[in-house]
C-alpha cells in the first residue's frame, strides 16, 4: 500500500493474498499452481513487479476470477501509483520553490509571474528541464566551476537559478571546438582590455572566447547567490557567466580571469563542482595574470603610495590603475576608502 495526501494505492497482490488466506493456501504452493517462483509471486503480492496479461490470465486458471478482473485491478494501481507519486513530489518542490528566488525571477523574465504554487513548481520545473526539482542538486546535472562570497542553502539554489540562465542565454550563442590552447594565447590581449571601455571591449572579448569554444554571457545579478560569475559546460560549448555585481572595473577582471582560470586548470566537468584548493588556484592563476607577483613587489617597496605612484605604475606594465588600487586594498596595504577615484565603476548592457 502506497499513500499520499489524496490517494491510497493497494496492489492487485493484496487481493491474491486475501484468496490465498480464504483458501488455506501457502505461496508455495499457489507458486506451484502458478508454474512461478517463490519470489516472483512473494513480489507480486507485495505490489514490486507489474501484473501482465500471462499473469491475469494464469490467476484466472488458478484462482478463478475472470483475467480482465486481474487486469483492472492492475491499472487501477498504476494509475494511483502515478498519481501518488506525482502528489508527493509536487509537495516536496513546493517546499524547494518556496526557497528558489522566483518573484525576483518572474521580475527579470525568467519564468511567468504567478502566485500559485503549483504553477510556480511547473514554470520551475520547465525552466530547470527537470521533471522534479530536487534534481537540480544532482551531480550529474549541476556541475559548476563559480567565484562567490558566501556559500548557503538558500545561495546554493540561487546560483543553480542564475546558472540556468546564463544556460539558456548561451544557447543561442555559436562557438568553435573548445580550444584551451588557443585560450592561453589570447589571455594577453584580453588582458590589455582593462584599458577599454565595455562597449569597445565587450564585442571582441565575446568574439574571441566564441573562437575557443566559451560563450560569454551577461546576466543580471540574483540577489542571494553572492555570486560574481560561473563557468561549465553544456554540450559542445563552454558557458561563462558573468555578472556585473558590484560594477567596480578591478572586481569584474578578476572574477572573469578567475573564470577563465577553471578553462584552463582543468577544473570543470568534475562531479560535485570545484573544490577549495581549486578555487584558490583560479584566485591565484587571476591575480597573476593581471599583475604578476614579481611586479607586485616592486610596488610593495615603496613607503607610501600616491596617485602619480600608482598611476605610473599601471602604466609600465600596461593595466588599468583601478586594478592596481584593488589589488593593494585586498592585500592590506591601503585602506579600502582611499584612491577609488582611480577605479573605473563598469555598466555592461545586458541583452
Amino acid at each position: 500500500m502506497v499513500k499520499s495526501r489524496s490517494f491510497i494505492a493497494t496492489p492487485p497482490g493484496a487481493t491474491i493474498k486475501e484468496q490465498l488466506v480464504d483458501r488455506g493456501m501457502s505461496q508455495k504452493e499457489f507458486a506451484a499452481r502458478m508454474d512461478m517462483s517463490e519470489k516472483h509471486i512473494s513480489r507480486l503480492i507485495n505490489g514490486d513487479v507489474q501484473l501482465t496479461s500471462d499473469m491475469a490470465f494464469r490467476l484466472e486458471m488458478v484462482l478463478g476470477a475472470p483475467a480482465s478482473f486481474w487486469s483492472n485491478l492492475e491499472a487501477i494501481y498504476r494509475e494511483k501509483l502515478a498519481r501518488i507519486i506525482a502528489e508527493n513530489a509536487m509537495e516536496a518542490d513546493m517546499e524547494i520553490a518556496k526557497r528558489l528566488p522566483y518573484s525576483e525571477m518572474a521580475k527579470k523574465g525568467w519564468v511567468p509571474a504567478t502566485r500559485d504554487f503549483k504553477e510556480k513548481v511547473i514554470n520551475l520545473r520547465k525552466y530547470f528541464e527537470v521533471v522534479e526539482l530536487a534534481l537540480i542538486a544532482d551531480s550529474q546535472i549541476t556541475r559548476i566551476a563559480c567565484r562567490r562570497l558566501a556559500v548557503t542553502e538558500k545561495s546554493d539554489l540561487a546560483l543553480m537559478a542564475w546558472a540556468q540562465e546564463a544556460k539558456l542565454k548561451a544557447r543561442d550563442i555559436e562557438t568553435k571546438a573548445i580550444n584551451v590552447k588557443e585560450l592561453m594565447s589570447n589571455i594577453p590581449e584580453i588582458r590589455a582590455m582593462t584599458l577599454s571601455k565595455p562597449k569597445e571591449f565587450v564585442p571582441r572579448l565575446q568574439s574571441l572566447l566564441s573562437d575557443c569554444g566559451i560563450a560569454i554571457v551577461f546576466v543580471p545579478h540574483l540577489q542571494g547567490s553572492f555570486l560574481q560569475g560561473a563557468t561549465f559546460i553544456d554540450g559542445n560549448k563552454i558557458v561563462v557567466g558573468m555578472t556585473t555585481r558590484g560594477s567596480d572595473a578591478d572586481k569584474f577582471w578578476f572574477s572573469l580571469f578567475h573564470e577563465l582560470a577553471h578553462v584552463v586548470l582543468g577544473h570543470l566537468n568534475r562531479e560535485g563542482g570545484t573544490t577549495d584548493a581549486d578555487e584558490d588556484d583560479a584566485d591565484e592563476f587571476a591575480r597573476d595574470v593581471l599583475i604578476k607577483q614579481e611586479d607586485f613587489n616592486r610596488l610593495k617597496a615603496y613607503s607610501v603610495y600616491t596617485e602619480k605612484d600608482i598611476c605610473e605604475f599601471a602604466e609600465t606594465i600596461g593595466i588599468a590603475p583601478g586594478i592596481v588600487v584593488g589589488r593593494l586594498q585586498k592585500e592590506g596595504m591601503i585602506q579600502h576608502n582611499r584612491m577609488n577615484d582611480l577605479k573605473e565603476h563598469y555598466t555592461i548592457a545586458i541583452a
